[in-house]
């Protein structure tokens, strides 16, 4: 089994076109909030089932159908989406959890705690200071999710 999981956040209404080449393989996408707007997520299924929660710029009606955190299944694998992991109110490896996804901060972050894989794709969107224009890709196999942080510029 091979399944590409596109990983993106923090795109605050820019969908780019490197952004949108690189997930152009991925089986399904998480959107980790601060979307911008409803047409990056239709533009993002158009690519693939998109997984998306809401950030804390998300206003508006069309936020309205974007939960804070979401639980994501594939293929028996275990993933919980949230946009700020200083709101993570939950013990992810006692809920049997395999991945955290979360944005925010637009810093790229993959670090593993015990059997937990906490990962930031950073920011795809608008460029913030001198932080770097990134998403994710995790492909998961036979051993899990193997992580992979893709720099946009």
């Amino acid at each position: 089994m091979l399944f590409k999981i596109g990983i993106i956040s923090d795109t605050h209404g820019l969908l780019r076109p490197e952004a949108i080449s690189a997930l152009s393989d991925c089986d399904t996408i998480i959107h980790a909030g601060d979307v911008g707007d409803l047409g990056i997520l239709e533009r993002l299924r158009r690519i693939a089932p998109v997984h998306a929660v809401q950030g804390n710029t998300d206003k508006g009606k069309w936020t309205e159908t974007l939960p804070l955190t979401k639980g994501v299944e594939l293929h028996d694998h275990f993933i919980y989406v949230l946009h700020d992991i200083e709101q993570l109110d939950i013990d992810p490896a006692a809920a049997k959890i395999e991945m955290v996804v979360f944005g925010h901060s637009h810093k790229p972050a993959v670090e593993k705690k015990d059997t937990v894989l906490y990962l930031n794709p950073g920011s795809a969107g608008p460029r913030r200071y001198s932080l770097p224009v990134t998403l994710a890709k995790v492909t998961l196999n036979a051993a899990g999710f193997v992580p992979e942080i893709i720099w946009l510029d």
